[in-house]
């Protein structure tokens, strides 16, 4: 498979032969990252042909047929060992993963995945920013901005990406609305001073009947408060620019001078200021 690395068996070699293998070729210590051990923590990224491996600075050896090899001075004091083969710590993995992206979508989406799904903390991926390398890290630092900001999924961050140019008010993404102590909703954009709220509504989220249900039933919640929901989809997002900018800025014109309504809004915290 790789020089000095060989398989006993016939066919193609399966994901886990080439890991098993790019470590035995990398050398003792070696540590699997990028997007071979975000895959592996089961995180959403692209596909890649490739397995890349952290080796210390001192090693002389170079990349081999589907091995990257990334020479570096902050080797993993902990990775997650499963059977033979070893895999940077969730956080470590994506850093390395997101400055060989470039595209703000695909890094967006990497992050924001760990994220929503609870897997990573906004704490411990600024972490890995701030100690990692500068070179590729403005669109992992961009993401982490808009992740800190309460986007949580790729479509999200372009529906900010449509208003920023757009001369609207930005709205809040992800804030927690409450009436009184009953929590209400989190709508995935929500102007408190207008009542108004957006939801993108992918069913990417929604393809379980309880995930249908909850959606059904927070959408009753915000109609019995008095919210006004503007639903679009990613695809909409993407094709339909300025049709819905033009549908949100009637919707925000439509409500000035609208009595606040008495609801309570939390903000997502920002944990990198």
């Amino acid at each position: 498979m790789l020089p000095g690395v060989y398989v006993a068996a016939t066919g193609t070699p399966t994901s886990l032969q080439q890991e098993m293998a790019a470590l035995l070729y990398a050398g003792r210590g070696s540590v699997i990252t990028g997007l071979a051990a975000t895959r592996h923590h089961h995180i959403r990224c692209p596909v890649t042909e490739f397995v890349d491996v952290l080796v210390p600075a001192s090693r002389r050896r170079r990349d081999a047929a589907f091995v990257r090899l990334h020479r570096t001075t902050r080797m993993p004091g902990r990775s997650q060992q499963v059977g033979p083969v070893c895999y940077a710590l969730l956080a470590r993995a994506i850093a390395d993963t997101v400055r060989g992206l470039d595209d703000l979508r695909d890094v967006r989406a990497v992050v924001a995945d760990a994220v929503q799904r609870g897997r990573c903390q906004v704490l411990d991926l600024a972490a890995e920013l701030m100690a990692g390398p500068d070179i590729g890290s403005a669109l992992f630092r961009e993401a982490l901005a808009d992740i800190a900001d309460g986007v949580r999924s790729a479509a999200e961050g372009d529906l900010k990406d449509m208003l920023a140019g757009s001369g609207l008010p930005m709205p809040l993404f992800n804030a927690k609305v409450f009436a009184g102590e009953e929590f209400i909703a989190m709508p995935d954009g929500w102007w408190p001073e207008f009542g108004l709220a957006v939801e993108v509504d992918s069913t990417e989220w929604h393809l379980s009947p309880e995930d249908h249900a909850n959606t059904l039933a927070r959408g009753r919640r915000m109609a019995v408060h008095q919210i006004n929901v503007l639903r679009v989809t990613p695809r909409q997002i993407r094709t339909e620019p300025a049709q819905l900018v033009a549908e949100i800025r009637v919707a925000l014109e439509g409500a000035r001078g609208r009595p606040l309504l008495n609801l309570r809004t939390v903000r997502t915290a920002k944990p990198l200021n």
